[in-house]
């Protein structure tokens, strides 16, 4: 499988970032995930915020000792998740992105939401967190865990940053076990087109977790409440899918790609979308 180094995720998110915040359909808000119709959702604009609702439930049940939370968002984006869980709890947060279009952005939607003087954003590698961070009491990584180049190195940082009674929380796609010949052809389809360097399996996932210290609380598997097979997606599979098979790449198509991919692998269930929890 193609490994990326951060400096090519970084300049695939700084040549597609504007694209997603002006297209992508939880662009406005600042989300840059999928919206996840689970349990109680009543409206997209809810599905959009159904992981955020799941972090702070998971932030409730840590013990602050009467202290204001410290939450961390590894591969935060335009900020949008630290947004909406400041605008409703009295946390302060900081967010760390590769991308410094990411951080102009994210700065820009605190700053318009009152939030500055509370969240903070920071330009950086997550697997490399600059010293000074304060510890967290959660630390979360949304859709960005699959970026990570060393997962094991990933874990050691959040041991590091988190307090010993926080908690961290990966949203993120993991395979299924699938060995196929298909499902392997479109998994590495789906890896090339999104830059993805981590595709683990839940057992991989727990391992890596425990060997850095930490013991594993819940997985949920909310694959079932993603948006499959939308009118998009099908456009995309009819018009530019067939495009993989030339003998050129515009990386333009690189997101079109990879997430056709990803569809289909969801799709045959050869790869899930899982809600861990780690303590």
């Amino acid at each position: 499988m193609t490994r990326f180094d951060a400096d090519r995720v970084r300049r695939y998110y700084e040549r597609h970032t504007r694209t997603f915040v002006a297209f992508g359909q939880g662009g406005a808000s600042g989300t840059m995930h999928r919206a996840v119709a689970g349990p109680g959702v009543a409206d997209r604009v809810e599905a959009f915020r159904y992981v955020e609702d799941r972090l702070m439930l998971v932030l409730a049940s840590c013990r602050t000792a009467g202290r204001v939370p410290h939450v961390i968002d590894l591969g935060c984006g335009v900020g949008g998740s630290l947004c909406y869980l400041a605008e409703r709890l009295q946390i302060v947060g900081t967010g760390i992105t590769l991308s410094p279009i990411q951080t102009t952005l994210a700065r820009a939607r605190l700053a318009a939401a009152g939030l500055s003087e509370r969240v903070a954003i920071i330009t950086g590698d997550y697997c490399d967190v600059p010293d000074g961070v304060a510890p967290a009491d959660l630390v979360f990584a949304i859709e960005s865990f699959v970026h990570a180049s060393d997962p094991a190195r990933f874990f050691a940082q959040c041991r590091r940053l988190l307090r010993p009674d926080g908690a961290l929380v990966i949203c993120d796609d993991f395979r299924r076990g699938a060995t196929s010949a298909e499902a392997n052809t479109a998994i590495q389809r789906f890896c090339r087109g999104w830059h993805v360097n981590t595709l683990l399996d839940p057992g991989e996932l727990r391992a890596l977790a425990a060997a850095a210290g930490f013991e594993h609380e819940s997985t949920t598997d909310l694959s079932g409440y993603l948006e499959i097979g939308r009118t998009r997606d099908r456009l995309v599979d009819l018009f530019v899918a067939p495009l993989e098979r030339l003998p050129w790449r515009w990386s333009r198509l690189d997101p079109w790609l990879g997430g056709s991919a990803l569809q289909m692998c969801l799709r045959k269930g050869w790869i899930g979308y899982d809600l861990a929890v780690f303590r």
